[in-house]
């Protein structure tokens, strides 16, 4: 058997290339912003995870530029051999200050946060418990790693704990999930998660790619929204949303940390963030410090929003986290959610399909995000075209 014929299968992708829908690798001509332009069109942005408006920020961007001239365009290695700057380490300590945490440790991409730090952390007779709704990373890093996986149903703190009984005492458990869902925009319900962590002697880890810079004080995230900071072991982010660069990190003990420098496969053997995108996010990350304002502009953006869509009977899915600027509509099927995504592209508005495996079946998403810098007017204006669209869908 040829092992490229799975390429050549008829595929979702087919179908949706002949029907005119497919909704994907649209190139932008500007800047990433609240409006942009796109394949030559204006379109209201609310489809990008840039939370805080800062990748348009002239002090972020004349970080990058600076840090280009005096460090050239990359490393070229690894931070555990020629790849680490200072700049690396300022960083790291600014972030782990902001994050009342000892140390920090940066991968390249958020993606390989995940990867690193649950393949260095769960070992061959560990367990790790993963919310079903985690991103696709969390799960790529059990894979890597030589540890047990058990998934509990979302949000479900009853079945959390069965999965908890099911771990021998002799072995070692991480319980990981999102702090804010990428895809529903609900909140990990983390007091009851660290109440059953403390019960079975697990620890606990927090995606928050989706919570600094959106939740908790001054926007650091999920455990600080719940006053939890000191009962959330290990917290991984990124810089590519409310940070607006590029590369992740990791927030844990100093003992943690140094462990994981020294056995994470994806950190030693990946080129280190290039100079322009470390020093961006040290920018961006004093700017959150500086304007905590971003962060309450960015919330009322969501209040408002939720408001302007339930005002028009539009359906949204239910979410604990009335504040976050994630607010996934429901279309249901592949087709129409994909249709009703090429009609609000035309009309000049940007969101994101949600399909499965990312959406239930049959519970497809139009997934909606804002940024602190979107106006009442653009999104008044988005809202009158999603109402339009969808009332043509009989939605």
């Amino acid at each position: 058997m040829d092992i490229f014929e799975k390429c050549y299968q008829p595929s979702l992708v087919d179908e949706i290339r002949r029907m005119g829908i497919y909704p994907y690798f649209h190139a932008l001509e500007s800047r990433q912003d609240t409006e942009v332009i796109m394949e030559g069109k204006r379109r209201i942005m609310l489809g990008s995870n840039n939370y805080l408006g800062l990748t348009t920020n002239p002090d972020v961007i004349a970080a990058g530029v600076e840090a280009f001239e005096c460090y050239g365009s990359g490393c070229s290695g690894s931070r555990f051999l020629n790849g680490t700057l200072q700049l690396h380490l300022q960083l790291e300590q600014e972030l782990a200050e902001f994050l009342h945490k000892d140390a920090v440790v940066t991968f390249s991409t958020g993606f390989q946060s995940n990867l690193g730090i649950i393949s260095a952390i769960v070992g061959m007779h560990d367990y790790v418990i993963m919310d079903r709704e985690n991103h696709a990373s969390l799960y790529d890093g059990c894979k890597l790693s030589y540890g047990k996986m058990l998934r509990f149903r979302h949000a479900d703190m009853d079945d959390l704990e069965k999965k908890l009984q099911k771990v021998p005492e002799s072995c070692g458990c991480l319980i990981v999930t999102d702090g804010v869902f990428s895809m529903g925009g609900d909140i990990a319900n983390l007091p009851e998660i660290c109440r059953l962590a403390r019960k079975y002697g697990a620890r606990v880890m927090v995606d928050d790619a989706h919570g600094l810079g959106v939740i908790g004080e001054g926007g650091r995230g999920t455990a600080s929204y719940y006053g939890l900071e000191d009962e959330v072991d290990i917290y991984m982010g990124t810089f590519s949303k409310s940070l607006a660069s590029l590369g992740g990190y990791m927030a844990a003990s100093s003992r943690v940390a140094d462990f994981v420098r020294h056995a994470s496969r994806p950190f030693i053997f990946s080129a280190s963030i290039t100079p322009a995108s470390c020093a961006s996010a040290i920018a961006a990350l004093r700017q959150l410090k500086q304007h905590p304002e971003l962060v309450t502009a960015l919330q009322d953006n969501a209040l408002y929003l939720r408001r302007k869509l339930a005002g028009r009977g539009i359906k949204m899915r239910p979410s604990n986290g009335e504040i976050v600027p994630i607010i996934p509509i429901y279309t249901y099927e592949e087709i129409p959610t994909l249709t009703i995504a090429k009609e609000l592209y035309e009309a000049g508005v940007y969101v994101n399909s949600s399909l499965p495996p990312a959406a239930a079946p049959h519970e497809c998403l139009l997934r909606t995000s804002l940024m602190a810098t979107h106006t009442h007017a653009l999104i008044d204006e988005a809202v009158d075209v999603i109402s339009e669209v969808l009332r043509r869908h009989d939605l």
